[in-house]
């Protein structure tokens, strides 16, 4: 089992930056891969960014060049850095574990929304 609890979200103008936080309730060095998803309103989930624990990342093709994921292997967290926001970029935010297993858990996600 991991319970991941984001924070971070919030109003921000366009052009603006965020830093989004992943709590994850157990060791995240055990953890496969950790990632970032989201989703809009009548729109899908997507993938935002994504790291292994081997340290390999991979971006949605929309945020590359914005969006940074790091992790904290002291604090089990792990965070998205989201500069140059867009209004295109507003969304519930949602922490992804996935074991080497293929078992995945997700948080409840964290509301993003980009507006002037």
């Amino acid at each position: 089992q991991v319970q991941l609890v984001e924070s971070g979200g919030g109003l921000v103008q366009p052009g603006g930056s965020l830093r989004l936080s992943c709590a994850a309730s157990r060791n995240i060095f055990s953890i496969y891969s950790m990632g970032w998803y989201r989703q809009a309103p009548g729109k899908e989930r997507e993938l935002v960014a994504r790291i292994t624990n081997g340290g390999s990342t991979n971006y949605a093709d929309s945020v590359k060049g914005r969006f940074t994921i790091s992790r904290d292997y002291a604090k089990n967290t792990v965070y998205l850095q989201m500069n140059s926001l867009k209004p295109e970029d507003t969304a519930v935010y949602l922490c992804n574990a996935r074991l080497s297993n293929g078992v995945a858990y997700w948080g409840k996600g964290t509301l993003v929304t980009v507006s002037s």
